[in-house]
């Protein structure tokens, strides 16, 4: 019999919500074990509104699990109706919207909060000894939520264009008193001890195959522990 996994999103767009590529390669994943997915997102207003083909804020207003329910071709539900009991494990996709919609990381960087459903999603699933799994930018909820936990955003600490924005939320995330592992695009860290999984997909500047596959290992692990 499959796992039932949750999937949590963020919106829809790399800008300002879920990473759809990173999305889509969850749920293909997922699909390929057979899993049975549940997908969920907080019912909130997102930070604010992206033009992607401008790269620029519009004054438009959307809401998460509206937008969400895009990604999720309807069928999704709010976050705060999430039963732990009923799931094996939780899998949170990155973008933006994961540092936006579900915590304030990209204004407030290793000072952020995190949306208090979130928090009680990953802090229910953690006592519950189930496995969390996180790509791109998420992996800073286990950083922030969880205390010495070891999570990846990446393959090295050191200044490359192949990978801008990971040194700095590599350091951010060892303040907060977390162990950053450096790991490649095509793979996934483990944290045995806390059940959490993470990659770093397009935290990296990586062809998308590469970035699917981590993806894939990253799932193949938390359905290991599940």
């Amino acid at each position: 019999m499959g796992k039932r996994v949750a999937v949590v999103l963020a919106g829809c767009g790399v800008f300002d919500g879920s990473e759809i590529h990173e999305a889509s390669a969850v749920l293909v994943h997922l699909s390929r074990q057979q899993a049975t997915v549940k997908m969920f997102a907080p019912n909130t207003d997102q930070m604010h509104v992206v033009d992607h083909l401008k790269g620029s804020p519009t004054e438009e207003k959307r809401n998460v699990l509206v937008e969400s329910a895009r990604l999720a071709r309807g069928e999704i539900e709010d976050l705060g109706q999430l039963n732990v009991k009923e799931l094996d494990a939780i899998i949170f996709p990155g973008g933006f919207g994961a540092a936006k919609n579900l915590c304030s990381w990209a204004v407030n960087g290793k000072d952020c909060s995190v949306n208090d459903q979130v928090k009680a999603v990953l802090q229910a699933f953690h006592a519950e000894k189930k496995p969390i799994g996180l790509c791109c930018i998420s992996p800073v909820l286990a950083a922030k939520v969880f205390p010495g936990c070891e999570v990846t955003v990446g393959p090295s600490k050191m200044r490359d264009e192949r990978y801008p924005g990971v040194p700095d939320t590599a350091e951010a995330i060892s303040q907060l008193g977390c162990k950053h592992v450096c790991k490649h695009v095509d793979e996934a860290h483990v944290d045995e001890k806390n059940k959490i999984v993470t990659t770093c997909a397009f935290m990296c500047n990586a062809p998308l195959h590469e970035i699917h596959d981590g993806i894939g290992v990253m799932v193949q692990e938390v359905l290991k522990l599940a």
